[in-house]
């Protein structure tokens, strides 16, 4: 009997390649961003008890501007302690593909974080300070409304906008309509503002000139990393709130022209009108 041996071997298989979904990277607040957002908070802290004091001896009718700076500070003073102890904020998450030559792509996520309480911030305190530059420059109420309107939409937009998806239309169409109405607030002030401070008084126009630009700046900056970001916001937010405050207020205090006197309802409340008052000179006020 003749035994048949088989000349078929089995290959050999090497390793299939194994495909792993990648993690999730994350762009956070380091610790100097952090520490950054805590100094601000305690310089807008200092600020508002400043402000506070200089408006202690201050006529409620003069006290306007003093009461503008307060809240703007008190109000982002709140915000970096939200953002400072890891409240308020959000990720904003974006798929990366990674291209590889032997297995098939994966992808990834790469999550940035987005410290929302900013936003909130600019919402209520950069319509606070057009309010309070057109109130210097004597701007009619008409152009300040929507000034201010439009300064609220330029935050929200730039908000949608940071959490938008990269490179999408959609994140490009809020960013492109924040941009607008951001050249719709600077042309009221820089155009509109200027040429009514100047007509008042040549202290109000130098004043009012170098104010504005103050807060040009402050509203146009751009980001980049978040720790970066962190440190930008946090010296623009300081010149824009803390630094124009104390400005405004020492310029006002050297130039009486600057002074915006505000009665009715402001000084006396409802049902005030008809009474008899004290002026500051002794004089009687019908």
């Amino acid at each position: 009997m003749i035994e048949l041996q088989s000349t078929h071997t089995n290959p050999v298989v090497g390793p299939i390649p194994t495909v792993l979904p990648e993690q999730p990277v994350y762009q956070v607040a380091g610790q100097h961003g952090v520490q950054a957002l805590w100094v601000v908070f305690a310089l807008m802290v200092v600020s508002s008890a400043i402000f506070a004091l200089l408006s202690w001896n201050i006529p409620v009718s003069r006290r306007v501007f003093h009461v503008i700076t307060t809240l703007t500070t008190i109000i982002s003073a709140l915000s970096y302690f939200a953002m400072a102890s890891g409240h308020a904020t959000g990720f904003n998450c974006t798929q990366h593909t990674d291209r590889h030559k032997h297995i098939p792509d994966t992808y990834h996520d790469v999550c940035r974080q987005v410290l929302w309480a900013r936003y909130v911030d600019w919402s209520l305190t950069m319509p606070l300070i057009v309010f309070e530059l057109f109130l210097l420059a004597g701007i009619d109420g008409a152009h300040t409304l929507m000034a201010v309107v439009a300064n609220l939409i330029m935050t929200l937009t730039g908000l949608f906008s940071a959490f938008g998806h990269v490179n999408t239309a959609q994140k490009w169409g809020w960013y492109a309509i924040s941009c607008i109405a951001y050249l719709f607030v600077i042309w009221h002030v820089a155009v509109q503002g200027s040429r009514l401070a100047n007509a008042r008084d040549s202290n109000v126009g130098k004043v009012f000139g170098s104010l504005s630009g103050v807060w040009g700046v402050s509203a146009g900056a751009k980001k980049t990393s978040v720790n970066t970001e962190i440190i930008a916001y946090g010296v623009l937010d300081v010149l824009s709130k803390a630094v124009l405050g104390f400005w405004l207020l020492l310029a006002s205090r050297k130039y009486r022209d600057t002074i915006t006197e505000v009665g009715g309802y402001w000084s006396y409340g409802f049902g005030g009108e008809g009474r008899i008052r004290i002026g500051q000179n002794g004089e009687d006020v019908n």
